[in-house]
């Protein structure tokens, strides 16, 4: 996950019976989450999609715990407009998986967001959440399951996420809240300021695929994969085409998983332009 404050928790709707206490929400905010949030915390359809993503990364890793094998990272001045992969030697094998909203859903923090209508990224409240929110948060839909597979054919599972260093025993503890415990900082657990200053997460996988035959990995965003998906340069169409160009689109479901995540990402400054090319907008005539 490109780490902006979480948004949002899936607030069910309220039940008419008369003991159940409506939510509590400061002067301002909306009575009910957002669609985004009902959506991916809310859904059945969402739950199936990332149970789903999971259950074949969890295959394909499998698949692969030995013999030939393409790696997942993309190699030093590699892009995915024109790939190239760190070579998979004999050495042990792993998996890459992000954290919040891959592994994780940050349920206490997209409650204190939501409930505060979805206010802009705020980077003091969320150090707070990493520091304090270990015992509020939930698994994505199977991936406890995925991860018991991939450890059981003897890959190693590794975390690459955009949470402060600081915060490295309070993320493993958060994990291990959930049932996936063994995220060793430095070893199997590698936090911003691991590796490299600031955010980017090239230089964290470099270090993985150093160590390991790096086969899957997965994510929310497509900075999970490559760094240049999240070039500030790319408008929201290009960056869009560029996740589906001919060169990578083979590496989705095959090394590559995306997990849904409605709530956060590059694409949110999208605009009406950016969404609806003019060839395809639609209006119905007005009439009396």
């Amino acid at each position: 996950m490109t780490m902006r404050f979480v948004a949002g928790v899936a607030v069910l709707a309220l039940s008419a019976c008369a003991t159940t206490p409506p939510v509590e929400t400061s002067r301002g905010a909306p009575a009910q989450p957002g669609r985004q949030y009902r959506w991916l915390l809310g859904s059945g359809e969402a739950a199936v999609l990332s149970a789903q993503a999971h259950a074949a990364m969890a295959a394909y890793a499998v698949a692969h715990a030995s013999g030939p094998v393409e790696g997942a990272v993309l190699a030093d001045g590699a892009t995915p407009a024109a790939p190239r992969w760190t070579p998979c030697g004999p050495g042990p094998r792993a998996v890459v998986y992000d954290v919040d909203e891959t592994v994780l859903l940050n349920s206490g923090a997209n409650y204190d967001s939501a409930r505060r209508g979805d206010p802009p990224f705020d980077p003091a409240r969320w150090s707070a959440w990493e520091a304090g929110g270990a015992n509020h948060v939930e698994p994505v839909p199977g991936v406890v399951e995925a991860i018991r597979k991939i450890r059981a054919a003897g890959v190693t599972v590794i975390f690459n996420s955009n949470r402060d260093r600081i915060h490295a025993e309070q993320t493993a503890a958060a994990l291990a809240s959930v049932g996936i415990d063994g995220a060793v900082s430095g070893q199997t657990l590698f936090l911003k300021g691991d590796v490299a200053p600031g955010s980017a997460k090239d230089p964290r996988r470099a270090a993985i695929a150093a160590r390991y035959c790096v086969i899957a990995m997965a994510g929310d965003n497509l900075g999970d994969f490559a760094d240049a998906f999240n070039d500030k340069g790319l408008a929201v169409q290009a960056r869009r085409a560029l996740a589906q160009n001919p060169a990578i689109r083979a590496k989705w479901g095959a090394g590559w998983f995306m997990i849904p995540n409605s709530l956060y990402g590059a694409w949110e400054g999208a605009t009406f332009d950016d969404l609806f090319p003019a060839n395809t907008r639609w209006t119905p005539e007005e009439t009396d």
